[in-house]
């Protein structure tokens, strides 16, 4: 029975959600008379492609799904696998004296909201119903104090969506022209692309510069202890008064910005700290200011998806399906916000759980409160923290896992934002002496010491660094003071490289996004997966790295449609949306100026159509028109040096030197999983001295037909070439033999002798004493002995030709192994999972390796490699596996297991199914059917309604 079947019959007021999870929670807090229901997401969108378009509509508005000559009137319809779902909820509502949308508050979900009102089309009174979190008291109150529905966020969601649209489908046929079939460009997807592309060039045009420095252990020569240690280590600062070069005096191009500075080579440091080695040090000053850290704010969205990937190992989309979850089920407000504040009802209880928790002297005399930092911040939502007007700690949630891992770092977050500064003081020593030839050396050493914790007891924050210090780390130094005399104990010569800007991980980008206001933080989860499913960047660890193809598909937007991937443009164009939203600009004037180039002069020109300059808009349609300037070779083609060029087909990267057909030509494929800063000039020799194309190898001495070996997607492989008119197709179609090379041979080495013996399996070794034939075969998962239906592995691939008769008789008589086999060492240890606390390691499956804690197990993937898996990555891949949940079982085994109880309904039964075959395919084109409607409902169960319909194409 469902969570409102119950009470659907009784139940005057019909509350509709978007989830299922959401429905069950709030049902539970109204009780009788009330019929909760979810619309599992939206009901209905902008067409997917023309044939879900009505038949009225034809030419550009049945491609688009909008009328642009008509005001841009956005053509809607009722997804088809949500009719089923539709009809049931007018079955519920015409049983109803009103209606309670209770969708989220804010534009996703108050578009949602206007949608099921739009379709419904109740006769009854209808509600808004809003809500911060999922609590008893919220709830209830929330129904006792509705509102309207807010007509001007629906109209700020629908010109965002009519946006995307138009960027998306006038754009995309672009690159499927002149790049590749299938991609896809968005507002802002085409943008965080454009920076990570950016980052990955900044890594090529890269050139390191090294430089020396010195580290000295100095001595107080006094016994120490915790609070006064002995002895100090300081860097080498100055000689002469130069300040010593350190890496951020060094450019991208690898020479020092400027020469007041000294840079050391190794010769000179080592001369250097010869040279001070018998030397006198002194202590020259004593700097020491009062250190004080303010606590952090209340997490919003982005910092939320920042700290998960930091200190969880968390993907963002991973990071926003936990914490729905954990909204649905009432343990934390909202997790869509751009706010930092807290209720009354929320300080209140942080400030009361600080006492109970820490004692009174960590409580600060006033509650905090914090600014908004993000523009145009939607401060109707709170910030994120535990849901109710007492939070319960981590331990009494009755969370596991990932929930409890997440819900623990919202509370602790939450309650040290309400907690008092940390204070203690810094020091800065300095150092100095003089080298026995007389130059002058001085070092400086830095330190912190802690005097009150405050805050930082519940919460420090982390850094995308791995080399940073955090917060609470302290460094003691030596109490000394000026002119107090220091012996060295150490001298060392330290040697250092610059490095490239680190690559984004999905916490940075999410930082860079919103710091350049680019797109809204709710949609910035969608956006990383979308460019990471597109195949436009991929992860190496929690590296983000771009493609091969991203660079073409960047390098054609930025040359013929630069201003749609201009980072002012794009913000420039959230301010707009943001000035339609609060009812400062028209969204018609300023569609038809972004789309047509056009001004309107009864709007007030561009100032009516956007934020005041209208510069930046104009003309979409007229880019997209003239594509015969594209030269798509050129767009896809980047120079690696020495004459060779990386190309990007539609069959994947490769490099070339000379032209096609001409002499000396070479060309050879790029591995798709390499990163783009590593196809240096000598790889990318290596890789054109490597053999390729086919290799003949001779014929086949009895059918005469030609033998080749080639490089296949799947590895090197040997096959035969049919005469002409061989049929492939049909009855009568003949299959050439095809053979994987064995491990041991490659493509320049192997003969024709190996590719007639490697065609000539499955090779028959003998016959059991029951006549039943005995077979050496190569399968996907290695060499084996075949007998009827018993398959036996064999150790190794020579096997196949040398094993006899007597030899698989002695395999087949050992008993065979049950159940899993001996399980095989593990390809490679990466440690232990910060949310099981079990140890982690990548083993070889049956699909390939994977990695597993014992109890989840997460498949590489095609991206990764079990040599460059690093830790961080192997937990994100196992976070992600635990956030999607078990398998579900399918209907259809269901339906498998209820056999017919009596034979005399065997006919209706089959009139039945006869029926029901013919209503599928009757309806397989247009709405599906209610079962299909159904499993959709459950795969969507725990999911955000609004991942269906991203603000950004």
């Amino acid at each position: 029975m469902s969570p409102t079947s119950e009470t659907a019959h009784g139940g005057r007021r019909l509350v509709i959600v978007e989830s299922p999870a959401k429905a069950k929670t709030i049902k539970g807090y109204l009780g009788p008379g009330y019929v909760v229901e979810a619309s599992v997401g939206h009901i209905r969108d902008l067409p997917n492609g023309a044939a879900e378009v009505p038949e009225k509509y034809t030419g550009e508005v049945r491609r688009l799904g909008v009328d642009v000559e008509h005001d841009f009137q956005p053509i809607y319809v009722v997804n088809s696998d949500k009719k089923a779902q539709v009809r049931k909820l007018k079955e519920l509502l015409a049983e109803s004296d009103e209606l309670y949308l209770a969708t989220d508050e804010d534009r996703e979900g108050e578009a949602i909201a206007w949608h099921l009102q739009e379709v419904l089309k109740p006769k009854v009174p209808v509600h808004r119903m809003v809500f911060h979190e999922i609590t008893k008291d919220a709830i209830r109150a929330a129904v006792a104090n509705p509102r309207e529905l807010n007509t001007r966020m629906v109209d700020a969601q629908e010109t965002r969506r009519i946006l995307d649209r138009l960027y998306g489908y006038e754009v995309s046929p672009v690159l499927w022209k002149k790049v590749m079939r299938g991609l896809s460009a968005g507002r802002v997807q085409s943008v965080a692309t454009r920076l990570v592309v950016e980052r990955e060039r900044e890594r090529i045009a890269f050139r390191s510069a090294e430089y020396w420095d010195l580290t000295g252990t100095f001595s107080t020569g006094r016994p120490g202890d915790p609070s006064d240690p002995s002895s100090l280590i300081a860097r080498l600062n100055s000689v002469d008064g130069r300040r010593v070069a350190q890496g951020r005096d060094f450019g991208p191009d690898g020479r020092l910005k400027s020469d007041q500075v000294l840079h050391l080579d190794e010769a000179n440091a080592r001369a250097l700290a010869a040279a001070l080695t018998d030397s006198s040090f002194s202590v020259r000053s004593v700097e020491s200011k009062p250190y004080r850290r303010s606590p952090y704010a209340p997490f919003r969205t982005t910092t939320l998806q920042q700290e998960a990937s930091r200190k969880l190992g968390f993907g963002a989309k991973s990071t926003m399906q936990v914490a729905q979850k954990l909204y649905e089920n009432g343990f934390i407000t909202y997790m869509r916000t751009d706010s930092t504040t807290l209720s009354d009802t929320a300080v209140s209880a942080a400030r009361a759980q600080v006492t109970q928790l820490y004692g009174a002297s960590y409580l600060p005399d006033k509650p905090r409160t914090y600014a908004g930092k993000v523009k145009n911040a939607q401060e109707a939502h709170e910030a994120i923290r535990p849901s109710g007007d007492r939070f319960r700690t981590p331990a009494e949630t009755g969370l596991s896992g990932d929930q409890f891992r997440l819900y623990e770092l919202i509370w602790k977050r939450t309650v040290a934002s309400q907690m008092k500064d940390a204070v203690g003081n810094s020091v800065t020593v300095r150092i100095g002496g003089t080298s026995s030839d007389g130059r002058d050396a001085e070092f400086s050493a830095s330190g912190k010491t802690i005097t009150f914790h405050g805050f930082m007891k519940a919460y420090v924050e982390g850094a995308d660094d791995p080399n940073a210090e955090l917060d609470d780390r302290e460094r003691r130094l030596p109490q000394v003071a000026e002119g107090d005399a220091l012996s060295a104990e150490e001298m060392s010569v330290d040697g250092h490289a610059t490095k490239p800007p680190a690559r984004y991980t999905e916490a940075s980008l999410v930082k860079e996004l919103e710091e350049r206001e680019i797109g809204r933080p709710s949609t910035y989860a969608s956006i990383i997966g979308t460019i990471l499913d597109r195949g436009y960047v991929f992860k190496k660890g929690t590296a983000l790295v771009p493609s091969f193809l991203s660079f073409a598909v960047v390098n054609l937007l930025e040359t013929h449609f630069g201003r749609l991937v201009d980072y002012d443009f794009t913000a420039k164009m959230e301010d707009d949306l943001d000035r339609i939203a609060q009812g400062e600009a028209q969204a018609v004037p300023w569609l038809r100026r972004f789309y047509f180039g056009e001004g309107d002069d009864n709007a007030g020109a561009a100032s009516s159509a956007g934020n005041g300059d209208g510069d930046h808009l104009g003309g979409l349609k007229e880019l997209v028109t003239d594509l015969g300037a594209i030269d798509a070779k050129e767009i896809s083609s980047f120079p690696v040096g020495d004459g060779i060029m990386l190309r990007v087909g539609r069959y994947g990267p490769y490099v070339e030197r000379g032209e096609k057909d001409a002499e000396g030509h070479q060309r050879a494929d790029v591995p798709e999983e390499m990163a783009p800063d590593e196809l240096t000039v000598a790889y990318a020799e290596e890789l054109l001295a490597k053999p390729s194309g086919d290799f003949e190898l001779g014929a086949d001495p009895v059918t005469g037909n030609q033998i080749v070996a080639k490089d296949g997607r799947y590895g090197p492989y040997v096959t035969e070439i049919l005469p002409d008119g061989t049929p492939k197709t049909g009855k009568n179609a003949v299959k050439p033999r095809t053979a994987s090379l064995f491990k041991s041979m490659a493509l320049d080495t192997v003969t024709i002798d190996d590719a007639l013996k490697l065609m000539s399996l499955p090779r028959v070794v003998g016959t059991d004493a029951e006549g039943v034939e005995i077979t050496a075969q190569n399968g996907r998962y290695g060499p084996y002995l075949k007998k009827g239906t018993d398959s036996r592995s064999l150790t190794s691939e020579d096997q196949l030709f040398d094993i006899t008769l007597e030899e698989a008789l002695a395999i087949y008589a050992q008993p065979k192994q049950r159940g899993r086999a001996a399980a095989k060492p593990p390809l490679k240890e990466l440690g232990t999972d910060p949310v099981s606390e079990r140890p982690v390691v990548v083993k070889d499956g049956r699909f390939g390796p994977y990695v597993t804690d014992g109890e989840t197990n997460a498949t590489l993937r095609t991206d990764d490699s079990v040599e460059g898996i690093t830790p961080e990555r192997g937990y994100e891949l196992l976070a992600e596996k635990r956030a999607k949940g078990p398998a579900k079982k399918t209907a259809k085994k269901a339906a498998k297991k209820a056999p017919a109880k009596k034979a005399p309904a065997k006919k209706a039964t089959t009139a039945k199914k006869t029926a029901a075959k013919k209503t599928t395919a009757k309806k397989a084109a247009g709405a599906g059917t209610a079962t299909a409607a159904k499993k959709t409902a459950a795969k969507k169960a725990s999911a955000s309604a609004k991942g269906s319909t991203s603000t950004d194409a």
